[in-house]
């Protein structure tokens, strides 16, 4: 499959996220900017409660913030209706969540082709679509088992190449290791990396664990809702 040619991935523009406490407002993000290009992964690390998570939600266009612009493969999000959001995520968001979530009755091609189904794909493109994904992630031989029948780190895998089934412009990943020991973990984040930059997706990864970030192409730090300046990572 070719790589997506255009340069925009995601932009985040002065985000102000506040949420009610008591009488009073909690900042869970203050100013926070972030531009992360077509093609690249930029890790978001912190500790609990710093701000990731809701930073995550906001460039997923599930939390509207109090000020700033969004914009997702060129499309500035402000303003949009609910339902147009709703379009727009289905189209260029592919979202990893922490945990995978498998329906247990399916299997793994089955996982995929339920995504196709919510875009009125038809039934030979969408199996044709999940079977090519589930070998870009290395599970090709494993298309007809159900979730009880793999790994943790091959759940995860589904995991992935189901975000992938729109073909997004814009990857957001939660935590992908978070249930996975230190060689499955380090394996999922390759992974990440190899099919951002040959799918030419933009791709925030938030973690809290930093030993697997030498190939991501920038890190950035959340402390207390604040975005430090990305750091090139280190190869």
């Amino acid at each position: 499959m070719n790589a997506r040619t255009a340069p925009t991935g995601l932009e985040l523009t002065g985000i102000t996220l506040t949420y009610p406490d008591g009488t009073g407002r909690l900042t869970a993000l203050d100013q926070v900017s972030l531009t992360v290009p077509a093609g690249t992964v930029t890790a978001v690390v912190g500790p609990s409660g710093s701000g990731k998570s809701s930073l995550l939600a906001v460039a997923a266009t599930l939390i509207t913030p109090d000020s700033g612009r969004v914009s997702i493969a060129g499309t500035d999000t402000t303003g949009l209706s609910r339902n147009e959001l709703t379009t727009l995520r289905r189209g260029t968001v592919g979202i990893v969540f922490q945990q995978p979530n498998l329906l247990p009755s399916l299997t793994a091609a089955e996982q995929l082709q339920a995504m196709a189904h919510l875009d009125g794909r038809s039934p030979a493109k969408a199996r044709g679509r999940a079977l090519e994904l589930l070998d870009a992630v290395g599970l090709a031989t494993l298309a007809g088992r159900r979730p009880h029948q793999l790994s943790g780190g091959e759940r995860q895998r589904v995991n992935i190449a189901r975000a992938l089934m729109n073909d997004p412009a814009v990857l957001l990943v939660d935590e992908p290791t978070s249930a996975l020991d230190h060689e499955r973990g380090a394996a999922v984040l390759e992974l990440l990396t190899d099919l951002t930059h040959q799918r030419a997706t933009a791709t925030v990864l938030v973690t809290h664990d930093r030993s697997h970030l030498t190939a991501v192409d920038a890190i950035a730090e959340v402390h207390d809702g604040r975005l430090t300046t990305p750091a090139t990572a280190g190869r």
